[in-house]
């Protein structure tokens, strides 16, 4: 089994430096035009299976890429969604800015700055969900794929978030405490796991097929 994981493309929410978790925003336009160049270079890769969070942004992201390998291979490809991909939710945070100059998250910035420098010890919205809560449902995903004896031959196409996406990563990495792995996956990139008798490789990183210049990464650390 060989799985493309692709996070979704850029919505108003990232341009505007906005939390996003289980807000249902859709693509913008460059969100669009990111996930097309992608699926461009995709096209050849012979997908069985789509699965998806059901959130707009990473099923239209998905759908896209998907699309364009369906026609280069002539078959359709399945859409699963699956609600264990959809991103972390941010409760009551949700839309609240996060960036120099618009900061409007109610916590202090020194907690706010531990989600990237020391996520296990952030403290986030009552009402929202912890990234322990995000690696459970989307290991547990993970490991239902990877343990269907109906999929061990196929190629699967995964459409997530960025902090889904490295939830789903975590127990591959030689170091779990290190979350982020350096970055939030930029927008449309690809992450590729090779899967051999119930064993997990992660054999391609955070790759993208657009200009670098293009990514947009407004989740980091603010300053004072």
């Amino acid at each position: 089994m060989r799985i493309y994981i692709v996070r979704h493309g850029e919505t108003r929410l990232n341009q505007e430096g906005k939390l996003q978790g289980q807000v249902d925003e859709p693509l913008n336009e460059k969100g669009r035009e990111l996930a097309e160049v992608t699926a461009q270079a995709l096209k050849e890769i012979p997908f069985d299976f789509l699965y998806t969070s059901p959130l707009s942004r990473a099923k239209e992201t998905g759908m896209i890429v998907a699309e364009a390998s369906a026609r280069f291979h002539g078959k359709e490809i399945p859409v699963i969604e699956d609600p264990r991909l959809m991103e972390y939710s941010w409760g009551s945070w949700d839309c609240e800015g996060c960036i120099p100059g618009n900061f409007t998250i109610p916590t202090s910035l020194e907690n706010y700055n531990l989600f990237f420098s020391d996520i296990y010890r952030f403290q986030g919205p009552s009402d929202g969900e912890t990234v322990y809560d995000v690696i459970e449902r989307t290991g547990q995903f993970l490991q239902e794929l990877i343990h269907n004896p109906e999929l061990q031959d196929k190629t699967i196409l995964i459409s997530t978030h960025g902090i889904a996406l490295r939830s789903l990563l975590n127990p591959l990495y030689e170091d779990s405490t290190d979350f982020w792995h350096g970055q939030v996956p930029p927008n449309c990139s690809i992450n590729v796991l090779e899967v051999e008798d119930g064993k997990v490789r992660l054999t391609k990183e955070d790759a993208i097929y657009y200009d670098e210049s293009l990514a947009s990464n407004p989740y980091k650390s603010v300053e004072e």
